[in-house]
């Protein structure tokens, strides 16, 4: 018997208001995140059949940030194929996404594409094919979702320009390996936009779907082959939470990817893609709210993709 996925979305959204997160915090370091009201919560699923279940703030619009990562790589692997694992890693890093201790290590090549150096390398990547580079994943994102409004949001990039030296530093140091084939600054103000993308938590279940849906999107078209939609989803659930991936694997089980936005995207293939967006994020800059949402909807359903 099909889940009743409306009752168990509500359930969820209940039990959610009753948890204390209050040692949870937005991201402080981009000041433009840490304004959002931290007590939002929203939860959408779409799933293969094309019906969609939501509750709480579903259509409120928020930074989308690492999430972006995910849709950025496969724009570059549409346009770049096999090419693309020669300069990006696969292994999980087991240090902080914004970390520079393993790329000083292994001269420049990012351990995979969902910590900062990878989604930079593969922002150049997308730089060197597109001739509108700042605005390639906003559209692309736009196609998925069905709307064709999506843009970055200017006060978001703006903070993430300002205050983003760290990744300035990454690109540099890539840069120095000549592992960078395009100017820093343009690579880093492509890799802001993308992250500054507003979105909101049904936009995003839908451009999402095509992972759960062996590559195809919500249109009907293919964004990527059944094989490359697997390996997709293979890379969330072994690098997409950034150093909390083991655990959310062990509590949740399905393939995923986070930012610091406080969204989090999720799949089962063949079923359905999920969206969960709560602003205030644990020591690992995972949504704090989130993560228990996703816990509490794999307990309801009694299965994930183990």
């Amino acid at each position: 018997m099909p889940a009743d996925y409306a009752s168990i979305l509500a359930d969820i959204a209940e039990r959610v208001k009753q948890r204390d997160f209050q040692t949870a915090r937005n991201a402080d370091y981009i000041p433009a995140l840490a304004a959002v009201p931290g007590d939002r919560f929203a939860m959408v699923i779409r799933d293969v059949n094309g019906a969609e279940y939501s509750t709480g703030d579903a259509d409120i619009p928020f930074s989308i940030q690492s999430v972006s990562k995910v849709f950025a790589l496969v724009l570059a692997l549409r346009s770049c194929g096999e090419e693309l694992w020669q300069a990006v890693r696969r292994e999980p890093s087991g240090s902080a996404f914004n970390s520079l201790i393993l790329l000083e290590q292994e001269e420049g090549i990012p351990r995979n594409p969902f910590i900062n150096a990878g989604a930079i390398r593969v922002c150049d990547m997308i730089s060197s094919r597109f001739a509108n580079p700042d605005r390639s994943v906003a559209e692309f994102l736009g196609r998925l979702s069905s709307n064709p409004d999506i843009r970055a949001d200017n006060d978001v990039y703006l903070s993430e320009d300002q205050h983003g030296n760290r990744n300035r530093a990454i690109a540099y140091l890539m840069k120095s390996f000549e592992k960078l084939d395009n100017p820093v600054e343009a690579v880093v103000r492509t890799y802001f936009k993308q992250c500054a993308i507003a979105m909101s938590a049904r936009e995003m279940a839908r451009a999402t779907l095509f992972l759960a849906n062996q590559g195809i999107g919500i249109d009907g078209n293919m964004v990527l082959s059944p094989a490359e939609t697997r390996r997709i989803n293979a890379l969330m659930l072994t690098c997409g939470m950034y150093d909390g991936v083991g655990d959310f694997a062990f509590s949740v089980g399905i393939p995923a990817k986070s930012g610091v936005g406080g969204a989090i995207i999720g799949v089962i293939p063949g079923e359905f893609s999920v969206c969960v967006w709560s602003p205030r994020l644990d020591a690992r800059g995972n949504s704090a709210a989130g993560i228990a949402a996703l816990e509490m909807l794999i307990e309801a359903i009694g299965r994930s993709v183990f």
